[in-house]
């Protein structure tokens, strides 16, 4: 399970389809519909926060948004739209260590799209999220090869 921290603009068409998917995944985790991925790390930062279900619902707004832009056709009636708004903190290390892992895929996925944001110096994050300082996240699962490649 991926929830990118990056904003939606930035992915290429699966990767869309892909965030879209596995952010309804962790709705289903947040209201207890599933007995998987309970406990993924990449759900920590909702759980921690206040209004758990509140902040699932805005994350998937953004993606339903980004997807309506591009012409795809997600289902509005997945999300709970009476979501109260906030902001989560992420660090600017979870941003860079993402933005790095998300340019790997891309450029193998994508190459087009990889050229056009290669040079990006700073992602801008999902409209949920607020940057500060900070190394990468303690939820994240650092995978070693993709800090060096």
């Amino acid at each position: 399970m991926r929830i990118w921290s990056l904003h939606p603009k930035y992915l290429d068409q699966k990767g869309l389809v892909a965030l879209w998917r596995e952010s309804l995944l962790a709705k289903h985790v947040l209201e207890g519909r599933t007995k998987g991925y309970r406990n993924h790390p990449q759900l920590d930062r909702f759980k921690s926060f206040e209004s758990p279900l509140d902040a699932i619902n805005q994350y998937l707004s953004e993606i339903y948004k980004e997807a309506a832009r591009i012409g795809y056709n997600f289902d509005i009636e997945k999300i709970n739209w009476d979501f109260k708004e906030s902001r989560i903190a992420v660090t600017l290390g979870q941003i860079n260590y993402e933005s790095a892992h998300f340019l790997r895929k891309l450029k193998i996925r994508d190459f087009k799209k990889y050229t056009e944001l290669s040079n990006v110096k700073t992602f801008d994050t999902h409209p949920l999220f607020y940057l500060v300082e900070g190394g990468i996240e303690n939820w994240e699962r650092i995978n070693k090869d993709k800090l060096t490649n």
